[in-house]
């Protein structure tokens, strides 16, 4: 959960508030971050993004990232 939050997050370049009214609203990002069903309550307050960058750095996004481009790009040249 906390590491989907924190791609969200990078991916749309939003605050931590708005991160959590995204996931909130949208059943997609849900079920991104882990959860089964779809729920309007949030998911988690959003002072725990700061909790979440703590334990994970953002070298650590970056690198997965990039990992799941590269994947994607070896799949359209097959």
């Amino acid at each position: 959960m906390a590491l989907g939050a924190l791609i969200i997050q990078q991916k749309l370049n939003i605050t931590d508030r708005e991160t959590v009214e995204q996931i909130q609203e949208n059943p997609y990002l849900q079920y991104f971050i882990g959860l089964d069903t779809f729920t309007n309550k949030i998911p988690f307050n959003s002072s725990m993004m700061v909790h979440f960058r703590k334990r994970i750095k953002s070298e650590i996004i970056d690198k997965i990232n990039e990992k799941i481009v590269l994947k994607e790009l070896k799949k359209k040249k097959k």
